[in-house]
């Protein structure tokens, strides 16, 4: 099975190792990927802020970079991209051409543990960690993307894993992209709330699936100078 891997900006630029893990499972996995290198944001700043023409040249670019190569799927390490990508046939409603080609790329784009659990069919993938954790279920990829169950299932099945629950568990972390910078002070104070409910669980890591809500948690856990780890799935699964 052929796949591309988008990456998104955030992995690009701030969590590389990230990349590298989704690219080291998806191959565990079976698949060969192609990456390419031409790719670029997904536009969901502008688009979430309003600026859905100014965001159209990236997501143009995008749309045409990843349905250059002959491939059967997408994957991204990011559910709130993926949405994006999804959302992206009602972004170019007034363009007959590119909504053909965006509706093509959004059937074929899927989160990583979606695309492992619902389309490789696999719900365990041989890993190891040996402690305790807290997952944080994005908002994005929770309630709008619809993922929610595949991560719990591939992570319950993590040798040595211990999952354990928090207060307010579905809250979100503050983050949203765009609202971090625009609600900084309320912003600020939903992470710290979120932080506090991760802290006194007594886990050792956070792990989640979105490296926008990742950086935003682990930035708090350093202001506070504090031991709790934060990883993305990619990093947890692709530890054989």
């Amino acid at each position: 099975m052929h796949v591309s891997f988008f990456s998104t900006c955030l992995v690009d630029n701030v969590f590389p190792d990230i990349g590298i893990d989704c690219v080291k499972l998806l191959e565990k996995l079976g698949c060969t990927i192609v990456f390419n290198p031409k790719q670029t944001c997904c536009g969901q700043p502008l688009a979430n802020s309003g600026y859905h023409q100014k965001a159209q040249k990236s997501m143009h670019l995008l749309i045409e970079t990843l349905l250059e190569d002959e491939v059967d799927y997408i994957v991204a390490p990011s559910g709130s991209c993926v949405l994006q990508i999804k959302e992206y046939p009602a972004l170019f409603a007034d363009d007959k051409q590119m909504v053909t080609k965006a509706t093509e790329l959004a059937k074929k784009t899927f989160e990583l543990t979606d695309f492992i659990v619902n389309v490789l069919q696999r719900d365990r993938v041989e890993s190891t960690l040996e402690a305790k954790a807290v997952y944080h279920p994005s908002c994005h990829m929770t309630r709008l993307l619809g993922v929610k169950e595949p991560p719990l299932t591939l992570l319950a099945n993590v040798t040595g894993l211990e999952l354990i629950p928090c207060k307010n568990q579905d809250k979100c972390c503050g983050f949203g992209g765009m609202f971090s910078v625009k609600m900084a002070d309320l912003s600020g104070a939903m992470v710290a709330e979120k932080v506090d409910n991760f802290i006194a669980t007594g886990a050792d890591y956070v792990i989640g699936c979105d490296a926008g809500c990742l950086m935003n948690i682990k930035a708090r856990l350093e202001r506070l100078n504090h031991p709790m780890q934060v990883l993305h799935i990619a990093n947890v699964l692709a530890n054989s």
